[in-house]
């Protein structure tokens, strides 16, 4: 996801051989339903563990929708890493995704009534790349 690039270093210097995909979804502002804008991956996903970066899951519909891309392109063993979480972006996740584990370095509070985490950080792929 967008918002991942800038965990990508990290992950890249833990598995070297990593081959890198990108899935461009943002979220819409008035129904908090992701829109997709890009989306390439390596091929013969089937075989290989996929890991889905995003530095936060909040509602969770963006990291549904971006694994749903992932199933529909052929991945079988997905792991969905952030660096925060809330208990009902993971509600979301397991409800649909039951079978993708979620690891996440802290879980927040909740979401307030815009969807962002609370406390949280606000838009991380808006302020990592300055589009707000």
């Amino acid at each position: 996801l967008r918002a991942g690039n800038g965990l990508l270093d990290g992950v890249l210097e833990l598995i070297p051989s990593a081959r890198v995909g990108f899935v461009g979804l943002y979220r819409d502002e008035a129904t908090l339903q992701p829109v997709q804008y890009y989306f390439k991956v390596p091929t013969e996903l089937e075989d290989r563990l996929v890991i889905a970066v995003d530095p936060m899951l909040a509602t969770g519909n963006s990291s549904v929708a971006a694994v749903n891309l992932l199933k529909e392109a052929g991945a079988t063993n997905i792991r969905f890493l952030c660096l925060l979480a809330t208990p009902e972006g993971v509600a979301n996740m397991k409800a649909v995704h039951p079978d993708v584990p979620i690891v996440t370095a802290a879980l927040d509070e909740g979401l307030n009534e815009v969807g962002y985490i609370v406390p949280g950080l606000g838009d991380a792929g808006d302020r990592m790349y300055g589009t707000k």
